[in-house]
């Protein structure tokens, strides 16, 4: 039995289509979603519990820093221990700064992937575009987690220079 043309056109189209569904590269890090929320005073927005010490705060519904904001993530060591620092795009410390001045005294909540893991309390403007923030984590779970934010930040700085 022979191929007639009209078989071999519809073998490459369905060839084509699935040579375009496959990734050379495995994912070797989980995609994780950092976001941080204000806390609201007024009640009115959802409450949020940290997991070990049960702290319940009241968040904003729209977060003010996301994912895309994100340029790179470290564990730092400060005097209180080992924390979280997160770097962020020039436009997301400008929109930090204005909202820290204005927000003193409430409370930042970071959440990874719609999990809250740590909350950092606003004492002053925060200037430079660099977070602290101790997260409910133990230290391995915190290096794990720097490598997943490092690679979700480069993937979505990728992103976001192939739209461009």
């Amino acid at each position: 039995m022979s191929v007639t043309p009209f078989w071999k056109a519809i073998f490459a189209v369905t060839a084509l289509g699935f040579s375009g569904c496959q990734s050379n590269a495995p994912m070797d890090y989980s995609p994780t979603h950092a976001r941080l929320f204000l806390e609201s005073t007024d009640g009115r927005g959802p409450t949020k519990t940290l997991p070990k010490s049960g702290v319940v705060i009241s968040i904003g519904t729209k977060a003010i820093i996301t994912e895309i904001d994100v340029l790179n993530a470290e564990v730092a060591q400060v005097d209180l221990g080992r924390c979280l620092m997160l770097q962020l795009t020039p436009a997301a410390t400008r929109d930090l700064y204005r909202i820290t001045g204005s927000n003193q005294g409430k409370r930042l909540v970071l959440t990874l992937n719609d999990v809250p893991v740590g909350a950092r309390k606003i004492d002053a403007p925060f200037t430079d575009g660099t977070l602290f923030i101790f997260v409910e984590m133990t230290d391995v779970q915190l290096d794990s987690l720097v490598r997943d934010l490092k690679r979700t930040s480069l993937e979505m700085q990728k992103d976001i220079q192939r739209k461009s």
